[in-house]
């Protein structure tokens, strides 16, 4: 297999974070689902009976958390918004029907996934204050119930919105092909680098080596 076209675009560690985070989120996101929906109440069984679910919950949430302030960590000097995003901003429909005519000066991330970035951190923060705060076996008992309401209110819009923008982040790595394959391997063609995220291409990836080529004797 020739790799001499591969270019690493995401390291095993932020893969492990990634996929470590996926997995907790889907738990805590099927058991929310189900106490905010009654009629997806079967879906809580992901965590086993509902006793056993409503124990889990908080404990899954709390290591969402801290998985994504280590990608937060690990991911943010990449997320800061700089002049050429505007660029992206003016090109945005040639961007949805995947045309790529013109470069448009693209980072490691484009405005949109930027955009992504910081809902999700900002999400998953107001989540996190407010299931502390409405956690019973620890927590609920040290506030009002008129703060607990409006913690409860927050928890369950924010979830809510969170599942949303993973929905669509999840759509569009289907729909920019070589994505998904990128997040699992960390490899990307240099095509795909080259076409996808031009800056990000020629600032960083053009000037390494390419990775030496197998050769079958």
């Amino acid at each position: 297999m020739d790799n001499s076209n591969l270019v690493l675009r995401t390291k095993l560690i932020d893969r492990l974070f990634h996929w470590s985070m996926v997995s907790c989120f889907m738990l805590v996101a099927l058991s929310g689902l189900s106490w905010f929906f009654p009629s997806l109440n079967w879906l809580g069984y992901v965590l086993g009976p509902p006793q056993l679910a409503r124990v889990l919950h908080p404990f899954l949430g709390i290591a969402v958390f801290g998985l994504l302030m280590c990608m937060f960590v690990r991911f943010v000097h990449h997320n800061l918004f700089v002049r050429t995003d505007l660029t992206w901003f003016k090109h945005i429909v040639d961007v949805l029907l995947n045309k790529h005519g013109q470069k448009l000066q693209i980072g490691k991330y484009n405005a949109g996934q930027k955009i992504l970035f910081w809902g999700i951190m900002s999400l998953i923060s107001l989540l996190f204050v407010s299931g502390l705060m409405i956690w019973r076996a620890y927590f609920a008992a040290l506030f009002p119930i008129p703060v607990l309401r409006l913690a409860l209110l927050a928890h369950s819009v924010a979830g809510l919105a969170l599942i949303l923008l993973v929905i669509g982040h999840i759509y569009m790595g289907i729909w920019v092909r070589g994505s998904i394959g990128g997040m699992i391997s960390g490899y990307v063609s240099r095509a795909w680098a080259r076409q996808h995220h031009d800056r990000w291409y020629e600032e960083e990836v053009a000037p390494t080596k390419p990775l030496p080529s197998k050769r079958h004797g």
